[in-house]
Order: structure tokens, then C-alpha cells, then sequence
């Protein structure tokens, strides 16, 4: 009997020491090993993507069966990372379409309604800024061309030059109050979004981003809605985009019903998954802006037919920045006035660097920790809007540093190592 009694014990105290052994394991393949540091420029595989299942069995008279989900990298540093917060929205999406089931439901409601007509794309132009230019077609203030343009007009198309007119940058404001890039680092506080939303459409911004995850950036959605009542208050111009780690389509109705312009869709959190959101999106009339970071999420996404993109210098999969990442990438799109409208940022901290990613033919930037709760916003603004800028096929001429006002003259002001007369201490 004690013998007997004493192999149960053993075999429990195996089979627990077996378990122990298994987790331990599963840790060790979940975390990233230091070989893999570096940064691929390619691509990364999507992250709803990663789940393992392993089982374990111990047989002695009976069997025990166990099974673990594993999330790679679900933690950095104690801090969550992009992983932790993908499968967290999941979760929270799991509860919120449980909550929402009924076909009357305002959110169903509005994923399920087709949009008929055409329907403004308020984000597309305030990204190109079409009612800044007066003979923009776009425009329903639009001025009639004079005698003299055209005939500018068609000598530049006899050249193959017709999309060779100036540019209009646009601004685009990141509002949160905390990152996933910079973990446990609170770089602003504010009551409610929509007080910074309206602060900086009234300065100029073109569209502003409001991120409605409280865990990863501090926001909700009932900042989302009332920035759109704040921002339509001031400029009926001005773009509302939701932003979020979306990994569900019914984040895209929640956008819809709260107002929003458009949503970001990140290619690397969603994968082969971006053409149905993209799909969705369009039937409802939600405008969608993909943010990728590779040139394969790129590639990926011009093949999705996506047609506002922007391009982060920040790897959402290790956190890394990489601060040229959209400047070597800027290659991939069509010129001056085509069909795709591109953006830039992460990682912005000052004018100069804006003025490089508009340089090379990207349609705007985003900015956002370097604006929040700090002075520096109006310099920032004024920096992307009180110029234009040369057509995206002239990025490699070398006219970098000569800056155009937005008559398209030449600025006389101080330009970064050309010393002009009219530039004061030129010669201090």
C-alpha cells in the first residue's frame, strides 16, 4: 500500500516537474534573442498571426493533457509592447461584439449600411489641401484660370510636364497623452482631446489623429466624438481620423458612428487581413489611411488599392526607430498629383526633418509627442503651411534648401548653410 502510494506521488511530482519544464520552454522560444536585433527592411509577418499550441502528456494509469497559447514578445521590459497589445484588443474586441450582437445596434447599423453616391472625402482633401489652391478643381471655390496659365499649362504638357505645378504640404497632429514607444512616459496632459484638437486646427492643422486606446495612448472614444464636434465647430475643412489598434472590423463601425473622417490600419498588426478592412471600410464610406514601415507592407498595400498611405519611420514590431526608414521608401509611390496620397512621420523632433519628408515628394507629416503640451506647435505648423513646394520629380535636382512661399517665390529668409545678403547676421 505505501509503495503504492509512494509511485503516485512520484509520478504526480514528474508530471508537475514536466509542466514546469514545458513553460519554462515555451518562455524561452517566446522571447527575442539578441541576434535578432537587427532591422529588416522588408517585412514582418502580421502579429494576430502568432499563436502556438503545444501539448504535453504524462501517462502513468491515466493521461493529462495540456495546452498553452503563447504570444511572442507579449512584454518589453515589463512595459507592454505591440504584441501585449494586440492580443489585449482581442480580447476587449471579443466582450465588445458580444455586447453589440443586435442587427439594431447603432454600431451594426453603421457597418452594415452600403454608402450610395459619392460622398466628400473631407480627409483625401484636407491631406492635399485642395481648398487652399484656388484653381483646384476640387475646390467649390475654385477661381477660373487665366489666359496666362493656360497657356503655361500646355507648354508644360507639350513637355510631359503636366503634373509639374507647386505643392501644398499638409499637417497632421498626433493627439495622445502616453505611446507604446516610449513606455510608462506621460508627455502630455490634457482634460479632454478635443481641447487640443480644436487648439491646433485653429493654428492650422489639417487633420488630426485622436487615439482612442486608453492602455497604450490615454485616449477613449468619447474624445474621439467630441473632437469631431470641436473640429467641425472651427473648420468644416479640417479631417477627424480615428486611431487605434484595430484588429477588428467592428472598430471600423465604432469610427463611422462616432463621426471619424477615417481610421489608420497598421499592414504589419493586420497582415493578408488589410484587404477586408479596406473593403469594409469603402462600403461604409470610411476613408482609411494605412500606415506601414517596409517596403513589402508597402508593396502590400499599393496592392490592396489603398489610397492614402503613410510611411513611419518607427517599427511597430521591435520599437526601433529608424530615422529614414520613409525617406528611402519615398521611391514607391507615383509623382506629384496621382492617384496615392502619402504621409510621413514617426519620430519627427524637428522643422528641418519635416521639410526633408515634404522635400522628397511625401503630401504631409504627422507629428505628435514633439507638438504635445509644447510651444513649439504654431513653428511647427507654419513651417509645413506657409510654403509650397517643388513637384515630387524635381526631389533629386538638388533644390533641397531653397525654400518657396506659397505664391510660389522664392523665400529670402535664412536657409540652412546659404548665406544670403538679406539674411540677417548672415555674417556673425
Amino acid at each position: 500500500m505505501q509503495a503504492t502510494m509512494k509511485n503516485k506521488i512520484d509520478c504526480l511530482f514528474t508530471l508537475s516537474l514536466a509542466c514546469i519544464i514545458l513553460c519554462v520552454a515555451n518562455a524561452f522560444l517566446a522571447a527575442p534573442s539578441p541576434s535578432s536585433k537587427h532591422h529588416d527592411t522588408n517585412n514582418h509577418a502580421p502579429i494576430i498571426s502568432y499563436k502556438t499550441t503545444t501539448t504535453s502528456s504524462c501517462t502513468s494509469s491515466s493521461s493529462t493533457t495540456t495546452t498553452t497559447t503563447t504570444s511572442l514578445h507579449s512584454s518589453r521590459n515589463g512595459a507592454e509592447d505591440i504584441y501585449g497589445a494586440v492580443h489585449r484588443k482581442e480580447y476587449e474586441m471579443k466582450r465588445l461584439n458580444s455586447q453589440h450582437a443586435s442587427l439594431s445596434d447603432p454600431i451594426r447599423m453603421a457597418m452594415g449600411y452600403a454608402q450610395e453616391g459619392i460622398e466628400r472625402k473631407r480627409l483625401a482633401a484636407a491631406l492635399r489641401r485642395v481648398y487652399d489652391d484656388p484653381y483646384n478643381i476640387a475646390n467649390p471655390n475654385a477661381k477660373q484660370k487665366s489666359r496666362e496659365e493656360l497657356k503655361r499649362e500646355e507648354k508644360l504638357s507639350e513637355n510631359g510636364l503636366a503634373e509639374a505645378t507647386m505643392r501644398r504640404g499638409s499637417f497632421i497632429v498626433d493627439i495622445k497623452r502616453r505611446s507604446l514607444s516610449y513606455p510608462r512616459e506621460q508627455f502630455a496632459r490634457y482634460d479632454d482631446a478635443s481641447l487640443v484638437a480644436e487648439a491646433m486646427v485653429r493654428l492650422g492643422a489639417d487633420v488630426v489623429f485622436v487615439n482612442v486606446d486608453f492602455h497604450s495612448y490615454g485616449g477613449d472614444l468619447g474624445e474621439l466624438k467630441s473632437s469631431v464636434k470641436a473640429v467641425r465647430g472651427v473648420n468644416n475643412d479640417a479631417a477627424v481620423v480615428m486611431k487605434d489598434i484595430v484588429v477588428d472590423e467592428i472598430q471600423l463601425g465604432l469610427a463611422k458612428e462616432a463621426g471619424a473622417d477615417g481610421i489608420v490600419l497598421i499592414a504589419s498588426v493586420l497582415g493578408p487581413a488589410l484587404d477586408n478592412f479596406l473593403s469594409l471600410a469603402t462600403m461604409i464610406g470610411l476613408e482609411v489611411i494605412v500606415e506601414c514601415h517596409t517596403y513589402n507592407e508597402v508593396k502590400a498595400a499599393l496592392d490592396a488599392l489603398a489610397t492614402n498611405i503613410m510611411v513611419s519611420n518607427r517599427d511597430r514590431i521591435t520599437g526601433e526607430l529608424i530615422p529614414d526608414q520613409a525617406i528611402k521608401l519615398a521611391g514607391m509611390f507615383p509623382g506629384s498629383g496621382g492617384p496615392i496620397i502619402t504621409i510621413a512621420g514617426g519620430g519627427v523632433t524637428n522643422t528641418d526633418q519635416m521639410k526633408k519628408l515634404l522635400a522628397v515628394g511625401y503630401d504631409g507629416v504627422v507629428v505628435g509627442k514633439t507638438v504635445m503640451g509644447s510651444p513649439k506647435a504654431p513653428e511647427f505648423i507654419r513651417a509645413v503651411r506657409d510654403r509650397t513646394l517643388l513637384p515630387a520629380e524635381f526631389s533629386q535636382w538638388g533644390l533641397d534648401d531653397v525654400e518657396f512661399d506659397v505664391d510660389g517665390n522664392v523665400m529670402s529668409g535664412p536657409k540652412k548653410d546659404i548665406p544670403s545678403p538679406n539674411d540677417e547676421d548672415v555674417f556673425l
